[in-house]
């Protein structure tokens, strides 16, 4: 077992992905039917040997304490780990002051109580696999103060822009780190996720909480990369990775998944990904209908034609309906002759009375959850 615990950030205040985030947290936005965003981090962490994980929780937390529970379905031995749900005490209605920083010193008696001697920290809205024990080995290496996790893409100037950069030089040592300005295609993007010594976290976090307060622990080690005065190196991701932190990453993200290569690169039998399960019957696709390069989650019923899209638990899809290109939640019901485009609809939803439904691919639409159109 890795001498490390598992943090988990709470949805950081430049995450707003428009419609979804007014119900829930960034962490308990379904993926592809039958995941929540939540579980690839603590599923990272399971499997890479690290079973003391915080998640730290604001904004209409209701879904996504109900969706972890008490963490058994993550495969934590509970007799050597623990998966804690924590609460920033001191919220406030000012969304400048709710920071990661903010959570952490009302949570810092919980901190000081872990025995491990590393802490790694890992954001709730961002979707890729990695090995944990592996980071933290080539941390204790290297020899640094600081590891960051970052990956390159090509895509800058058009995604990201929720995303700070980073600067790395020759020796992989971080030399800057700011906001995503949109100024060139290919850049680091920081993936939230860095490892120290547990003593030096909390060293920073206090020191970060009395330099301002607003500012998060990305802002503060912005400062440190500039100074210099720490060690802070950092590694290169590889494979799927994707961060949602607008209305239309959430539908790319899905979307990319009903590409195989794509969903392969994610979803791999010797890396688990584990969610809460749903026990239902198995979906019905009724003669007549079609259904195209899509993911259907179980209980649903298919009458008409689905193209290209992810379908949530439990939908219904009328005859003569057609749904193309869209993100359908769970429990909707798409009625008779109804056409839905490029749209991302959120759960219990009915749409029977409106017959059509469309959006641009570059902007795709948002139906509110127990919306009747």
């Amino acid at each position: 077992m890795a001498n490390a615990f598992g943090i988990v950030t709470s949805t950081p205040r430049r995450v707003n992905v428009y419609g979804l985030q007014q119900y829930r947290p960034a962490g308990a936005f379904s993926f592809v039917g039958r995941y929540r965003v939540v579980d690839f981090p603590i599923s990272n962490f399971t499997n890479s040997g690290i079973e003391n994980i915080q998640v730290y929780l604001s904004g209409n937390p209701r879904s996504l304490v109900d969706h972890l529970g008490t963490g058994r379905q993550y495969n934590i031995n509970s007799k050597s780990g623990r998966l804690q749900l924590l609460f920033c005490t001191h919220n406030n209605h000012n969304e400048l002051y709710n920071t990661d920083i903010s959570n952490y010193i009302a949570n810092m008696d919980t901190l000081r109580e872990l025995h491990q001697e590393y802490v790694i920290v890992t954001p709730c809205y961002m979707v890729f696999k990695e090995n944990f024990a592996d980071l933290l080995k080539q941390h204790i290496e290297s020899g640094a103060d600081v590891t960051m996790l970052y990956h390159k893409v090509n895509n800058a100037k058009d995604h990201f822009l929720f995303c700070r950069v980073l600067d790395v030089d020759k020796d992989q040592k971080a030399t800057n780190l700011q906001v995503n300005g949109a100024t060139r295609q290919n850049q680091n993007i920081f993936m939230d996720t860095y490892v120290m010594k547990k003593d030096l976290f909390m060293k920073l976090t206090e020191a970060a909480a009395a330099y301002s307060s607003t500012f998060s622990m990305s802002q503060y080690l912005a400062l440190e990369c500039q100074k210099g005065e720490l060690d802070i190196r950092a590694v290169q991701h590889k494979g799927y990775f994707n961060a949602i932190g607008d209305l239309q990453a959430y539908f790319d993200a899905n979307q990319d998944m009903l590409d195989l290569k794509k969903a392969s690169d994610l979803f791999s039998d010797d890396w688990t990904i584990y969610t809460r399960t749903s026990d239902s019957c198995p979906t019905k696709i009724i003669e007549g209908a079609s259904v195209n390069r899509s993911m259907i989650s179980n209980g649903c019923l298919i009458e008409g034609t689905v193209e290209n899209s992810v379908i949530g638990r439990g939908v219904k899809v009328g005859k003569g309906a057609v749904v193309r290109n869209s993100i359908v939640l769970a429990y909707t019901e798409i009625g008779k002759d109804v056409t839905v485009e490029n749209e991302v609809v959120d759960k219990w939803a009915k749409i029977i009375r409106t017959k059509e439904l469309k959006s641009s691919a570059a902007e795709p639409g948002y139906v509110r959850k127990r919306d009747l159109l």
